[in-house]
C-alpha cells in the first residue's frame, strides 16, 4: 500500500517511500491505513476522501485568535470577566460554569449565545478561552461550506480549545452533522472510499468547547440547540452600562473626554456598544476638526446632530418613516407595501433594519391591519397628538 506523505514535495519521492511497504492486505497494512488517515483529514469531502485530492495542506481559511494576542482594532475589546461591562446575569452564570470546569479541569460546556448583533458575542467568546489560558479559533457558518473544511478545524483543536461559530445558524446541513458527535462523544466520523471498498472511521478529537453565536435563535435545528450546555442571550444596554464602555474606549483610543459627553453618546448608541463605540469615533474626527479639548455633552450632540443621530437614536431614515405615516396617512394604520412604495426604501429593509428598534422603544405599533404610530412617537416629532389617541378607553 502506498504511503503519501503530507510533507512531500516532489512526486518523484513518492514510489521510493512507497517501495519498502508491503501490498498484502494484512495486519500491518490496516495499522498503516490508520497512520496515514491523520493527514488525509483536510481533504474530506462530502463525507468521504477523494483520492485526487491527496496534496500538501493548504493554509486554513479560519481566523485564529491566541489570548493576549490580539490585532489593534480589537484591542477595544476587554480581555477579562470582571473588565467586561454590562450583562450581570450572563457574567454570573459563565464565572459559575468557568470555575466548576477549572476544579474539574475539564473543559467548559459548549455554549450558545444568542441576541442582536453588536452586543458582544464574539467579545464573550474570547474572554472565555482567555479566562481558562486555551486558544480561540474564529470562523463563520458561511465559511464552513464544505465537510473537509470543519473536519480541518476540529482536528487541529487542542484540549481544551474555544472554538466560536459565528452566524451558526448559517451552517450547511451536512457540516451541522458532522458536529453532533463532536460535540457529544469528541468523535470524527468520516468516509473512506466509495462504493463496496468504503469504510467508516471514527477518528477520537481532543475535549473542546464550542460557542455558537446567532442573531436568529429559532433558525437553528432542535438536534444542534440542545446538544448546547449553557444557552445564554444578551439583552440591550442601558445608559448607564454604555457611559463606561464610551469612556473606556475613550481612554483606549486616546481621545479626551468628559463624563456628560460620554452619557451624551450613550443616549443615541440603541443600547448596542458597538453602535456607541461608532458614534464616538464619528464625534473624535468633528472635535478633532471643528474644536478643541475634550468631548463635552454640547460637542457630542453637535457632532451627532450632524450625523443625523437624534437624542433617541432615530436616523434620518426612521425619522422618514414616521413622518410619512403621520403627514400622508394620518398615523396608521398603514401597509408595509405601501410604506416601502411611499418612502422608495425596500419592504425587507423596513422590516428587518428600521422597524424592530421603533418597536422597541415604543414608537410603532405592528396590528393586523398595518402599522400605526404611537403618541410618544409623534410627541418625538413634534407633531400634535391625534384626536383618537384615547379612544379606546371608552371600551372600560
Amino acid at each position: 500500500m502506498a504511503i503519501v506523505s503530507s510533507h512531500a514535495s516532489d512526486d518523484s519521492a513518492k514510489p521510493k517511500r512507497a517501495k519498502p511497504k508491503p501490498t498484502s492486505q494484512s495486519a500491518p497494512a490496516a495499522a498503516v491505513d490508520e497512520a496515514a488517515l491523520q493527514p488525509l483529514l483536510s481533504l474530506v469531502k462530502g463525507g468521504e476522501v477523494q483520492p485526487e485530492d491527496i496534496q500538501p495542506a493548504a493554509p486554513q481559511a479560519e481566523l485564529s485568535a491566541t489570548p493576549g494576542v490580539l490585532a489593534a482594532e480589537d484591542s477595544l475589546r476587554p480581555q477579562r470577566l470582571h473588565d467586561y461591562i454590562g450583562q450581570a446575569a450572563l457574567k454570573e452564570v459563565l464565572n459559575i460554569a468557568i470555575k466548576a470546569a477549572q476544579s474539574r479541569q475539564e473543559p467548559l460546556d459548549h455554549l450558545l449565545l444568542y441576541g442582536p448583533p453588536g452586543l458582544g458575542k464574539t467579545t464573550m467568546a474570547l474572554i472565555l478561552a482567555q479566562e481558562m489560558g486555551v486558544t480561540c479559533k474564529i470562523t463563520t457558518a458561511p465559511a464552513l461550506e464544505r465537510p473537509r473544511d470543519i473536519a480541518g478545524l476540529l482536528v487541529n483543536l487542542k484540549p481544551g480549545d474555544v472554538l466560536f461559530i459565528d452566524e451558526i445558524h448559517r451552517l450547511p446541513r451536512v457540516t451541522e452533522e458532522i458536529l453532533y458527535p463532536a460535540m457529544e462523544d469528541a468523535r470524527l466520523d468520516i468516509t473512506i472510499g466509495k462504493g463496496q471498498s468504503a469504510r467508516t472511521r471514527s477518528i477520537p478529537l481532543c475535549p473542546f468547547t464550542l460557542v455558537g453565536a446567532t442573531t436568529r435563535v429559532g433558525a437553528l435545528t432542535s438536534p444542534l440547540r440542545d446538544r448546547f450546555g449553557l444557552i445564554q442571550r444578551l439583552r440591550f444596554y442601558e445608559i448607564e452600562e454604555l457611559t463606561p464602555i464610551v469612556l473606556r474606549t475613550a481612554e483606549v483610543l486616546k481621545t479626551p473626554i468628559e463624563p456628560a459627553g460620554a452619557a451624551e453618546i450613550a443616549r443615541r448608541a440603541r443600547g448596542t456598544p458597538r453602535i456607541a463605540n461608532r458614534l464616538l469615533r464619528r464625534v473624535r474626527d468633528y472635535v478633532e476638526v471643528k474644536a478643541a479639548g475634550p468631548i463635552t455633552a454640547a460637542l457630542a450632540a453637535e457632532a451627532l446632530e450632524l450625523f443625523n443621530v437624534d437624542p433617541c437614536g432615530l436616523d434620518w431614515t426612521d425619522r422618514r418613516l414616521l413622518s410619512v405615516m403621520v403627514e400622508n396617512f394620518g398615523g396608521g394604520p398603514v401597509g408595509l407595501d405601501t410604506m416601502a412604495a411611499s418612502t422608495g426604501e425596500d419592504p425587507q429593509t423596513i422590516e428587518e433594519v428600521y422597524e424592530p428598534y421603533l418597536l422597541q422603544i415604543g414608537y410603532l405599533q405592528r396590528t393586523p391591519r398595518g402599522r400605526v404610530v404611537t403618541p410618544a412617537a409623534r410627541r418625538h416629532l413634534g407633531y400634535a397628538a391625534a384626536p383618537d389617541d384615547n379612544s379606546q378607553m371608552t371600551l372600560l
